[in-house]
């Protein structure tokens, strides 16, 4: 992976993150306890003096981890989040992905209409995967959660667009530059907490974090952050292939995205 500027890349993130904290009057932030949300949280804290100054959601369909719960309530309150927990159902649905499709979208719909946030700030990434590519630092939804990927508004590096239609909100996406290897050198560079299922137990880990139902790990002896940076400098293997679900096909994450999926 090429070697990006860790400073340059805190200070866009940042930027991004004081802009849309400015610009919108209800601002929410997704957490799911993985290494980019939780990297995400350790910026605002840098950007807000010390303090996330925006609400927290966790979409729970209740079969994540023991140990991503055990990290969730030790985080939440050491760093004195407030913590919005939304229980979403697992049921099937029409994409087949009981667990993580559209039913947390569902549930995000109703968190946001409850306490009427206006803006989102999600952790995605454009190396992810092939259709978060096409995502901006701040990109409108509808009403409905529509996300119109084919019309999307410029964006400079210090002029966002913040257009909200009426009932929609703007998805603010400060890590859109970072790259998984990024992530990692900014957190051993900040000391961030990770959640322990990241690190080598008996010959393998978990590079991409989602629910038991659907995360499986990978083969690794990475049992530091170091040797994970090691690991990530030569290997050839996909983020999410620990994800198992058949939204990580790109045509189908491109109709999840459309539908409000984080």
């Amino acid at each position: 992976m090429i070697k990006q500027d860790i400073k340059t890349l805190e200070e866009k993130s940042i930027f991004v993150l004081r802009e849309g904290k400015q610009k919108f009057k209800n601002v929410a932030a997704l957490w799911s306890m993985g290494k980019d949300s939780t990297t995400m949280l350790a910026l605002a804290r840098k950007a807000f003096l010390g303090k996330v100054p925006f609400p927290v959601i966790h979409i729970d369909n209740r079969i994540d981890f023991p140990e991503t719960y055990a990290f969730r309530d030790y985080l939440a309150k050491k760093w004195n989040l407030n913590l919005i927990v939304a229980y979403s159902d697992i049921a099937p649905d029409s994409l087949g992905s009981a667990c993580c499709g559209k039913n947390k979208p569902e549930t995000l719909k109703k968190v946001m209409k409850q306490y009427g946030f206006d803006a989102l700030i999600v952790s995605i990434r454009r190396d992810e995967h092939g259709i978060r590519s096409k995502e901006r630092y701040m990109s409108p939804r509808s009403k409905s959660f529509k996300w119109n990927y084919k019309d999307q508004p410029a964006e400079l590096w210090d002029e966002y667009s913040s257009k909200l239609d009426e009932g929609g909100h703007v998805r603010i996406h400060p890590l859109l530059d970072f790259n998984e290897i990024d992530i990692w050198r900014y957190i051993k560079q900040e000391k961030i907490p990770v959640n322990p299922l990241y690190f080598s137990r008996n010959g393998f880990r978990y590079r991409s974090l989602g629910c038991t139902n659907c995360t499986v790990p990978v083969k690794s002896n990475a049992k530091t952050i170091d040797d994970i940076i090691k690991e990530l400098e030569s290997t050839k293997i996909e983020e999410r292939s620990g994800r198992s679900m058949d939204k990580e096909r790109e045509y189908t994450m491109q109709k999840l995205r459309a539908l409000g999926y984080m």
